[in-house]
């Protein structure tokens, strides 16, 4: 059906509002009706929930949100949900902030002063397609426009795909503090193309290595579901929790026993572990064989716990010496057979030696026969329906720089970006800023505020919020099962904002460009193209939803906020276990790049359980949101082991450079934990930005731009745990802003110190 640009300008700005989840209340606490259309002083007191999902993280968790006279009020986990069971995360709550922000974009704007200035005017929805459609037809070379998006699944991966494929151009997924080795260890030693379940909550023992699985890696609020299953052990014994990091992590605080190790030193601890497991025999000797396969099983001797332990850096923990600590975690996990799980990433697979480390983790779980067990590493169906197949990656750094060079090059001459910073997020050593600043180069950022790469574009045409659009998704991890969530508008945009759907943009381009002559181009708006696969999903005649009717189908859907068949879960059996041979051949220290001498320490960024990444440094709930731990908000710190700070004289609240490996420093302020390891530091990232948004400018400074561009060996992604720093004292001080005032974080005696200082 051929559709006019007025019908379409006119039709997709509005929200078609979907369907009440009256499934999880009271029916008389429903009234269906469309909100929008009532008077705005009309107040009945009645409130509409609807379910929905969540786009403030990747997790990406099931919701429902109360809906009061057309204005969202409420933000709740969905009970139903297979991943998040009711749980949300804090980020969830401030998309009600990203949704009625005063300094959200109310409608498309094209740039006149220089690039970077932020000086733009207000242009019409039909001006601004002529100058997007102006700066794609026709170009000789399709390949030079290049779509940067942050990691997209289910429905819009698919027509993303289509428009690229069709068109001919390029497209790339963004996410800052990638885990690009994570992913290759799941394809090469696991064997799967899908992210794994952790089964968590019928684990006997859980060994985690440098994952904060309870507060930002991966998917902490499915994680913390089945951790507390995992801890109250009904019907089974109590879930034992070790946890090897770096840094006293919220999932570290947590845990039966936290390991501090040195940094990049994990895949080393894994090999020693598995050593003792071999040579005490607390395998099977089939799968021993079978994994120290080509090679003399003594090899892994080199790996023994009193050859190795000084190198890994493990202190006296509870009086016990380190080598009988890592025979004693050995043990334990082998004692726990295939109930017990080893899982690592985030600063385990940060460093320039982060593959090899993930590898040796890994393969514990073969090595105790866990992979595909319950209890352990399960694996995930494929989606139900091929369409929702599509999933994007982020490129690895080393990617990022040959994409730089094209733009630089001018190879690249349009770029569109969605949902991404890479400007703030990628390292200036890079120099994306210096390779955008071409004459030549066009630049239209879909973007709701002005973040630092919004700030260079030449087009900014403001997409909805998500508590306005529609979509789906196929959780990554999923739950073992297959799940499409549904996400449906739950209220229209404000009066004065004129956003519009990405998704209806890029469906509007694929017809002005002449690419739509088939599914899902051809398609009005994206709902069109979401209503195509839930029919695909009305055939399987299966799950969650079943209705004579596709029509009720649909309708129960959006009720739902998904489908789901817990029936379907993987058939694929375990792959065959990894070989220790190929193992040892990756097996090397990290190279930790930095500034040398006094005062020098492991530097360990981190993402706060507020503001993660940053993408929501702009949203006041999530600056306010206190760290955990430490308590402290709204700016940068430094975790600094308390007798360390003392003996070089730095007080909690000191101002100090940090200064990186690239010569470049940023500040922050002291922050005196005594759980810090005395040769590391940590700071969180997300803070630092510049753009003109009043929450999140000036307000404290950027860690991953201090960090060079150390790289990992094989994979190129950013290791960016293997960076060290010298701290330098500013002479300025003001008290930190934390939750619990002027009481320091202290230990009840020096006898029951977690670390020890020793004074020279």
């Amino acid at each position: 059906m051929k559709i006019s640009r007025r019908n379409f300008l006119m039709l997709a700005g509005f929200s078609t509002l979907g369907a009440v989840a009256c499934n999880f209340f009271d029916e008389r606490e429903f009234i269906a009706q469309s909100p929008v259309q009532l008077p705005e002083d009309l107040v009945t007191g009645r409130d509409n929930w609807y379910a929905t999902l969540c786009r403030q993280c990747p997790e990406t968790e099931g919701l429902i949100v109360r809906v009061i006279e057309g204005r969202a009020k409420k933000i709740q986990g969905s009970p139903p949900y297979p991943t998040n069971l009711g749980g949300h995360s804090v980020r969830c709550e401030a998309g009600l902030q990203a949704l009625y922000h005063p300094e959200r974009i109310n409608g498309p704007l094209i740039r006149e002063g220089p690039r970077g200035s932020g000086v733009y005017r207000s242009i019409g929805w039909d001006e601004a397609l002529n100058v997007l459609v102006g700066q794609t037809r026709n170009r000789p070379d399709p390949g030079g426009v290049l779509m940067v998006t942050e990691p997209l699944r289910g429905s819009l991966a698919h027509l993303v795909d289509s428009f690229t494929a069709a068109y001919g151009s390029r497209h790339a997924a963004f996410q800052p503090m990638e885990e690009t080795p994570y992913a290759r260890v799941v394809r090469d030693t696991l064997g799967q193309q899908t992210m794994p379940t952790f089964d968590i909550k019928n684990s006997n023992f859980l060994l985690s290595f440098g994952a904060d699985f309870l507060s930002t890696w991966n998917a902490p609020v499915q994680f913390s579901k089945g951790y507390g299953e995992f801890r109250q052990g009904i019907g089974r014994q109590r879930g034992t929790l070790a946890q090897v990091d770096p840094r006293f992590s919220l999932t570290a605080a947590n845990a039966d026993l936290w390991a501090p190790i040195n940094p990049g030193m994990e895949g080393k601890l894994a090999l020693s572990i598995a050593q003792v497991i071999v040579s005490e025999g607390l395998a099977d000797p089939a799968r021993v064989g079978e994994m120290t396969r080509g090679m003399d099983p003594a090899a892994l001797d080199a790996y023994a716990p009193d050859r190795i332990f000084q190198e890994l850096g493990l202190p006296p923990l509870h009086h016990t010496h380190p080598v009988d600590v890592i025979r004693n975690l050995a043990r334990d996990f082998a004692r726990g057979g295939s109930r017990s799980l080893a899982i690592g990433g985030a600063s385990a697979g940060a460093h320039t030696n982060g593959l090899f480390n993930l590898s040796a983790i890994f393969a514990l779980n073969f090595l105790v026969g866990s992979v595909g067990a319950e209890g352990g590493v399960k694996f995930n169906s494929p989606p139900p329906i091929p369409e929702l197949a599509a999933v994007h990656a982020p490129a690895a750094t080393g990617e990022w720089r040959d994409v730089i060079g094209d733009i630089d090059g001018g190879r690249i001459r349009v770029l569109l970006f969605r949902g991404v910073n890479p400007v703030h997020d990628l390292s200036p050593d890079l120099n994306l800023r210096g390779a955008l600043n071409r004459d030549d180069l066009f630049i239209a950022s879909f973007s709701s505020f002005l973040d630092e790469t919004t700030e260079m574009a030449d087009l900014i045409l403001p997409d909805k919020a998500p508590l306005e659009e529609w979509g789906n998704d196929v959780p990554t991890p999923g739950p073992g099962f297959e799940i499409v969530g549904m996400q449906q508008p739950v209220v229209n945009p404000l009066p004065g904002m004129n956003p519009m759907s990405f998704a209806d943009l890029l469906l509007q381009l694929s017809r002005e460009l002449g690419l739509a002559s088939s599914a899902p181009l051809d398609r009005f708006v994206f709902q069109d193209v979401l209503k195509d696969h839930a029919a695909k999903l009305h055939g399987l005649n299966r799950g969650s939803v079943q209705e004579p009717t596709f029509d009720a189908f649909w309708n129960r859907l959006l009720q739902q906020g998904g489908w789901w068949d817990p029936s379907a879960t993987a058939t694929a059996s375990a792959p065959t276990p990894p070989s220790y041979a190929g193992i040892l051949n990756r097996a090397r220290d990290p190279a930790i790049t930095g500034p040398t001498g006094g005062n020098t320490f492991n530097l360990v960024p981190f993402q706060s359980i507020s503001l993660s990444d940053g993408r929501g440094a702009n949203l006041p709930w999530l600056q306010s949101t206190t760290d955990p731990l430490t308590t402290v908000a709204w700016t940068t710190w430094l975790e600094m082991n308390t007798e360390v700070a003392n003996l070089i004289g730095l007080g909690e609240g000191d101002f100090v450079l940090v200064e990186g490996a690239n010569g470049a420093s940023i500040k922050a302020q002291i922050y005196h934990h005594p759980a810090v390891p005395p040769g590391v530091v940590s700071i969180p990232v997300g803070q630092g930005h510049t753009a003109d948004l009043r929450y999140s400018k000036n307000r404290g400074w950027n860690p991953l731009a201090i960090l060079g561009v150390p790289m990992e060996d094989e994979t190129q992604s950013l290791a960016w745990a293997s960076t060290r720093v010298r701290i330098v004292k500013t002479g300025e001080t003001t008290p930190i802003p934390k939750f619990e005032g002027i009481v320091p974080a202290f230990r009840p005696n020096e006898e029951e110190a977690i670390v020890k200082v020793t004074r020279g």
